[in-house]
């Protein structure tokens, strides 16, 4: 498998799944902005929504969007339990814990990286990402992880969503149980390993 990612975006999910899974890929940086890959290829013509992450499996099928390449790797790994078993209440939970990341978090970090975006639009995304993190603060503070002692996809999305926190000044000292969390998760062998990997990290 080939994973196309970009150092520290969200493709930085996937890539720490991957490494957590055991499972064998090959990591492919991609420019988003010329949309070629370091061999050079046409990025586009491998994912035509032209972002990262997109996952090449080996028969050259691939696969986009980050809750759903995560979900993929768990599934070839069962026995790592990042994930529940497909059909139980607990992967629906699951399911629920990763769209409210991706529309709740994610997609409000958005412009407040994009140079076009007005001071007044930064400021609304800042209120409803200040507002929206308590919602996995507050279950953190009865559990270690989102789906309660085991550590899983969910904990992998936030994990990445909140680490941009302090590229956009967001202090998540307001926020303890977060704190704590992001000292867990980026704590673990994996984690380190792929921040390593993209050079978010030299140590």
């Amino acid at each position: 498998m080939k994973l196309y990612y970009s150092p520290g975006a969200c493709s930085l999910s996937p890539h720490i799944a991957l490494r957590e899974s055991g499972l064998d890929f090959e990591l492919v940086r991609v420019d988003l902005k010329t949309k070629k890959t370091a061999d050079g290829q046409d990025y586009m013509a491998i994912n035509p929504a032209g972002y990262v992450p997109c996952l090449q499996l080996d028969d050259g099928r691939t696969l986009g969007e980050g809750p759903a390449i995560l979900q993929y790797v768990a599934d070839q790994a069962p026995d790592k339990h990042l994930a529940p078993a497909n059909g139980s209440f607990e992967r629906y939970r699951l399911q629920q814990w990763l769209n409210f990341i991706g529309t709740e978090l994610h997609k409000n970090f958005s412009p407040l990286f994009m140079p076009t975006t007005s001071d007044d639009a930064k400021q609304a995304a800042l209120q409803m990402i200040t507002t929206r993190f308590a919602v996995p603060a507050r279950q953190l503070e009865q559990t270690i992880y989102l789906l309660g002692q085991q550590f899983g996809l969910a904990d992998i999305y936030l994990f990445v969503v909140l680490s941009w926190s302090g590229y956009v000044g967001v202090d998540l000292s307001p926020w303890p149980s977060l704190q704590q969390f992001m000292g867990r998760v980026g704590s673990r062998e994996a984690t380190q390993a792929a921040l390593r990997a993209e050079g978010l990290v030299t140590e």
